[in-house]
């Protein structure tokens, strides 16, 4: 990875169905000294020696606890534009957004059944491209290609602001500052990544800076100290991000591959428990899915390892399955362009896919589990978003 010195720029018109298809750091490396000892080097998976963490999530292999009984619920409101994002907000079971490039925003409850659309969250003028929840999901944001972005109100559906792009480009991605709600970072098809303050609509000084190409991904850590960009060159890019004023300063840039377009970026920090590495997952268009080791506190990224998947022109994304932390095994979910889920064991040296999903009648653009991962969701390029339920033991 290179280095930098600081920069100073540093309900829709269709309906929906139900289917009846089927502390301290000091004190927990303590605590697991001598499991690392015993772990082959670089290992960033929950250790054997985990009891009580695995407890939390049932005796089960991967494999068991990834089995899935079927098709929950398929919404089909947004058929015919593509559905680039779906999430569950935070720490909920139930509750369900996704955007489209119809230009619109749908927030699903799935519980108590038949699970419905809520809301539908119109005023963009043009595809919604990304959207985020604010971590109490009162608030979402949301980007487009009309060069703007939105915040709502998520008990209502109200626009509460519209704030343009600074440098008018189309804004491709999102995300909260993890631990201040009130920014958020944007990046664009001018090749910038901006912070945001959604309370005043500005743009936080020395909160913008340059990447190679068109910005598709961004990612921060757990505490919001570190945020990792991917553009459409190929190139992910580390930022150093004050906790204080909300300045960028550009740390290290990591050629994935040379004009492969960085889709996805999913950060997950395992130091707080058993594993040893804070990681992150890439999706690059390179038919691969890439599991990469976060070595410094500038964010220099060292692949671990690579899962085959098909992708090489649709913005597929990834993310790591939110009990992962609490097993012996660690598992990932990731869409694809064959028209299927896959999910992959990172710890597993040989045969790591665990499961795969087939229902989806077009490339799998983005994956969503809820908090206790009984449910998935899942969309793709045609419009459909399909939760599935996983069997229960």
């Amino acid at each position: 990875m290179e280095d930098f010195e600081d920069d100073p720029r540093a309900l829709g018109a269709r309906g929906h169905r139900r289917s009846v298809s089927r502390g301290s750091y000091q004190l927990q490396a303590q605590m697991n000294r001598a499991v690392y000892e015993d772990r082959p080097p670089g290992s960033v998976v929950p250790t054997s020696a985990a009891e009580a963490s695995r407890a939390m999530a049932g005796d089960t292999s991967l494999s068991e606890n990834y089995a899935f009984a079927g098709m929950y619920h398929v919404f089909d409101q947004h058929v015919d534009e593509a559905v680039p994002r779906v999430r569950f907000a935070n720490d909920d079971r139930h509750r369900l957004a996704c955007c489209s490039l119809d230009g619109s925003i749908s927030l699903c409850q799935l519980v108590p059944a038949p699970p419905t659309v809520l809301r539908v969250l119109r005023g963009h003028t043009r595809g919604v491209s990304d959207f985020a929840w604010s971590l109490s999901n009162d608030i979402l944001v949301s980007t487009s290609l009309d060069a703007t972005m939105r915040i709502w109100a998520s008990e209502d559906g109200r626009c509460i602001r519209e704030i343009p792009d600074p440098d008018g480009a189309e804004l491709l991605c999102c995300t909260f500052q993890p631990v201040n709600n009130n920014l958020t970072v944007v990046g664009n098809a001018k090749h910038n990544v901006h912070v945001m303050n959604i309370s005043t609509g500005k743009k936080v000084k020395g909160g913008s800076s340059k990447l190679t190409g068109r910005v598709l991904a961004l990612s921060f850590d757990a505490p919001g100290r570190l945020l990792w960009a991917g553009d459409d060159r190929g190139s992910v890019f580390s930022f150093l991000f004050d906790m204080a004023t909300g300045k960028l300063t550009k740390a290290k840039r990591l050629v994935v591959h040379e004009g492969s377009p960085v889709t996805s970026i999913s950060a997950r920090s395992w130091v707080s428990r058993e594993a040893r590495d804070p990681s992150l997952l890439i999706n690059a268009c390179l038919n691969k899915l890439l599991l990469y080791r976060v070595v410094d506190n500038e964010g220099t990224l060292q692949l671990k390892r690579s899962f085959p998947i098909e992708q090489s022109s649709h913005p597929v994304r990834s993310i790591f399955c939110p009990l992962m932390s609490f097993r012996q095994g660690a598992c990932v979910v990731t869409g694809s362009e064959d028209m299927c889920v896959h999910f992959f064991d990172v710890e597993r040296a040989a045969k790591a896919a665990v499961n795969k999903l087939q229902g989806h009648s077009a490339p799998v653009l983005d994956v969503s589990f809820n908090c206790d991962e009984s449910l998935l969701a899942s969309s793709d390029a045609s419009g459909m978003v399909i939760v599935w339920r996983r069997e229960q033991k």
